[in-house]
């Protein structure tokens, strides 16, 4: 099974990193949690992303789109970072979460998404599509 797990932002992530011994303490710390998720066979990718001031949207209505620029407000339903892992279940992605530093130097919270896979679909997966996704996910691994 294969999680998105969110990082959510706070008003320090969103002010932008300022060198302090606690930030450097963070990713020390940050930095065993990784390498502890490597060595288990979890991790498949993550990163922090800069503050949403540096950031754009793209709001959809049919075919017309309109460009937002960040930052914005509501920085609880933000991302400051993310990691993609694969687990057993959920629970094992739970069991792992807690484990985490404290990604902030303040209260913080850390979300658990499920990633949707073809089998989800169902029957209206025909196997030409399931076969195009494969090829697709095969180019991307071997970049």
């Amino acid at each position: 099974m294969r999680v998105m797990v969110l990082v959510k932002a706070t008003k320090d992530s969103e002010a932008g990193l300022k060198p302090s011994a606690e930030l450097t303490e963070l990713f020390e710390a940050m930095g065993r949690f990784n390498e502890e998720l490597i060595n288990a066979g979890i991790l498949l990718a993550g990163d922090g992303l800069k503050p949403s001031s540096e950031g754009k949207r793209v709001a959809f209505d049919g075919p017309s789109r309109t460009v937002i620029d960040g930052p914005f407000a509501e920085t609880r339903e933000l991302v400051a970072g993310f990691w993609l892992w694969e687990v057993k279940d959920m629970a094992e992605a739970l069991e792992w979460v807690k484990r985490c530093p404290n990604p902030m130097p303040g209260p913080s919270e850390i979300e658990i998404r499920p990633i949707y896979e073809l089998a989800d679909f169902g029957d209206i997966v025909t196997p030409e599509l399931a076969e195009r996704e494969n090829e697709l996910r095969a180019r991307i691994s071997g970049q």
